[in-house]
């Protein structure tokens, strides 16, 4: 081959790779290397990659590719729908009357001393009972589809939203508040490339939006480090969404690198903390969240969108994901 069509298809390569930064040195070097590395193959294959990755203490952006694009996250937008029912029973029920969990110290490990988890008398807002209806009704992800149960306290599906982003949940509570309350919360926190869109659809049609939801790497990541810090809205309602995500038993993405047990990690493990987000639909595998070891904590988003044609491209992105998760852990461990 010509060296002057080697040069030309090194440029094309260069241009769609990933145009990312990563921090330079930790005290031991490079970091994150593993991790970009994945994502610029990925990348030059024709996945689209946004990453973020910020220090929990610091802020400072320790990593990221174009993560300023809003682009679809899938499941990951019912974290705001999080947000705002958090937000209301901290609001009606009172500050510490609200169920929730309070999370163990950064860095303890599992059966040390330190603060339990602790859940107050619920309130009046958060044992509201809602039914569900055949308007609601929605597959895929969940448990309460699979249930006898009509009908079940506020707290209870937000739960299992955390839990297991019950679809049929999101939409009772999304009946209840709104999708114009949750925008305008998403609003007041400074979100501007960050929405949940519409109700869970099995099937969307030209009247309906495209996306369960969008957002973008650098304002989800700085989301949950809010969250981590009890920065969102109040204490309270920080410390309900965190518990609730906290019972997260999807650990196939970049959590799947941390070692914990997918149904059992509401407390630190080995010193190891995690709640995390999830989002999956075709073609699109998207996470954010928080880990925080005994050294640091990260606060991240990644999204890949892909044509998931087949099995081997599905499993290279979620392997790329589970890679840049050893980053992170290397980083807090």
């Amino acid at each position: 081959m010509p060296e002057s069509i080697r040069r030309r298809a090194r440029s094309e390569r260069e241009e769609i790779a990933p145009r990312g930064r990563r921090s330079e040195a930790d005290g031991d070097g490079v970091i994150f290397r593993k991790g970009f590395a994945s994502l610029t193959e990925l990348a030059l294959s024709g996945v689209q990659v946004t990453a973020c990755a910020v220090d929990t203490a610091s802020g400072k952006v320790l990593f990221s590719v174009d993560d300023h694009l809003s682009v679809p996250t899938a499941s990951i937008g019912k974290v705001l729908l999080l947000i705002e029912v958090a937000a209301r029973i901290s609001a009606r029920d009172g500050s510490g009357s609200a169920p929730g969990a309070v999370p163990p110290v950064p860095g303890s490990a599992a059966g040390e001393t330190g603060p339990r988890t602790v859940r107050p008398a619920p309130g009046a807002e958060a044992l509201s009972i809602l039914n569900r209806t055949a308007q609601d009704s929605v597959g895929d992800s969940g448990l309460w589809q699979h249930l006898q149960v009509p009908a079940l306290p506020v707290s209870d599906l937000a739960a299992l939203i955390g839990a297991t982003s019950d679809n049929l949940a999101t939409n009772v509570l999304l009946r209840r508040i709104g999708l114009d309350a949750v925008r305008a919360r998403a609003e007041s926190l400074g979100l501007r490339r960050t929405l949940l869109l519409d109700i869970v659809r099995d099937i969307r049609g030209p009247d309906d939006a495209p996306q369960l939801s969008v957002g973008s790497a650098r304002e989800l990541a700085t989301l949950f480090r809010a969250l981590e810090r009890g920065e969102v809205v109040d204490e309270t309602t920080s410390r309900l969404v965190t518990g609730w995500l906290s019972l997260g038993s999807d650990l196939s993405m970049v959590g799947g690198a941390f070692g914990l047990d997918p149904f059992a990690h509401t407390g630190p493990d080995h010193g190891i903390r995690l709640f995390n987000k999830t989002g999956t639909d075709v073609g699109i595998r998207s996470e954010a969240g928080v880990v925080v070891g005994p050294r640091a904590g990260v606060a991240y988003a990644v999204t890949m969108r892909f044509n998931d044609v087949d099995l081997p491209a599905r499993l290279g992105v979620l392997e790329a994901m589970r890679t840049l998760g050893t980053d992170f852990l290397e980083y807090v461990y």
